[in-house]
């Protein structure tokens, strides 16, 4: 592919993009992917270009633009060497018309703009949710001999003893110590998460929103003691993956899946009511401390949805309540930087329940109090953006 034809192509995945984003449709990488299947022409550098260009341009948009071709040209206004393969060539873009205007510049949308400097982010804090992320990786306590491990490409030690930071694109599932469990891929904001969750997962812990289980896996990973985990979800396809990652992790012994059914949870649960000493609430969220990743999420967020969030949030905690034992401890979890799916969802669950209080925290290496939980940001901590707070029982 010329370079022209490499702006073409990002182009017309951007309108696909933009399509998905208002109709809740394929997420971007999906998007990316289906559309070099069809077009086995395109090398790998080909691809990898296409793909820069693709989210250079998606974060350097705040509203939804209207067409991919409005979103490449606020890249152009950004990088200006890029105007010239506007060349009107075979498979290159038509030459910039001069009534022609980009997309606006910006973070996220204004309404969402507001709702982070309403959470306290100042500018510097919201650029930097549209950096590119670090590829971080946890090594298993129980098996890797971490002062010994022999990393084949430069790594960054971090402030947790098992954390280490790689250069981006580094193929960590094709290295050794990856398929024999030695290390797991997982950002050290979400390491820091499972480190506190460990110190009260003691006989019985309940993952409610277990997922594909990166912080089951690393609180298991943790232990010095015999205990069980109940690792549990509403989403088959990913609770599916959790017990082949525990046999490789070597903690298959202390983990269990349960598979729940929307809205009937508790059902499936219902031998563990009352007797947990802990219960993880990592919660779905907007997934705003995530946009490093997944850019072109802040286009999917409306204010109906992110209502929609914050009621399940409370629905879950209220099911938490319900299956921890009386002092036992309640640790809630999201991936977003709004309050509304953070301290507001915290205070209201200790409003509604006056026999539950927040815990205090130790002094850890990042995060800063928000609320009566702690907050990880990627300008401040240099991870994705996280909430949480640890829930205790009288």
């Amino acid at each position: 592919m010329t370079p022209a034809a490499r702006v073409q192509a990002a182009i017309e995945i951007l309108d696909e993009v933009i399509s998905g984003a208002v109709a809740g449709g394929a997420p971007a990488d999906r998007i990316v992917s289906a559309y070099f299947k069809t077009r086995r022409y395109a090398g790998s550098k080909d691809r990898r270009a296409v793909r820069e260009l693709v989210y250079s341009a998606i974060r350097v948009c705040g509203e939804v633009p209207k067409t991919g071709r409005a979103a490449m040209m606020r890249l152009v206004e950004e990088d200006a060497s890029l105007s010239v393969l506007f060349d009107g060539s075979t498979h290159g873009p038509a030459v910039i018309e001069a009534d022609e205007r980009p997309a606006r510049a910006g973070v996220a949308p204004d309404w969402l703009i507001a709702r982070l400097q309403s959470s306290g982010l100042d500018d510097a804090e919201m650029a930097a949710l549209m950096d590119r992320a670090p590829l971080d990786i946890r090594l298993n306590a129980k098996h890797a001999q971490r002062h010994t491990f022999e990393f084949p490409v430069e790594v960054e030690w971090l402030t947790l003893p098992n954390a280490r930071r790689l250069p981006s694109g580094t193929p960590v599932e094709q290295w050794d110590a990856y398929k024999d469990g030695l290390i797991e891929v997982q950002d050290l904001g979400s390491q820091l998460i499972s480190l506190i969750s460990g110190a009260y997962a003691t006989f019985l812990t309940i993952d409610l929103c277990a997922g594909a289980g990166g912080k089951t896996l690393a609180m298991a990973c943790e232990r010095t003691h015999s205990g069980r985990i109940v690792a549990s979800d509403t989403d088959r396809r990913r609770l599916s993956r959790l017990m082949p990652r525990a046999k490789r992790a070597g903690v298959a012994d202390s983990v269990e899946t349960r598979l729940l059914d929307p809205g009937k949870e508790l059902e499936a649960l219902s031998d563990l009511k009352g007797q947990a000493d802990f219960v993880l609430v990592d919660a779905p969220c907007s997934g705003t401390g995530t946009w490093r990743r997944k850019p072109e999420a802040k286009w999917r967020l409306t204010p109906d949805r992110l209502d929609r969030f914050a009621k399940t949030q409370d629905y879950l905690l209220d099911l938490a309540a319900e299956l921890t034992r009386p002092n036992g401890v309640i640790g809630f979890v999201t991936c977003s930087l709004l309050d509304e799916e953070g301290k507001d969802r915290v205070e209201a669950f200790l409003k509604r329940h006056p026999e539950w209080k927040a815990e205090p925290y130790l002094q850890f290496p990042i995060g800063r109090q928000h609320g009566q939980g702690l907050r990880l940001t990627p300008y401040h901590d240099g991870t994705d953006g996280f909430f949480v707070a640890m829930l205790g029982s009288s």
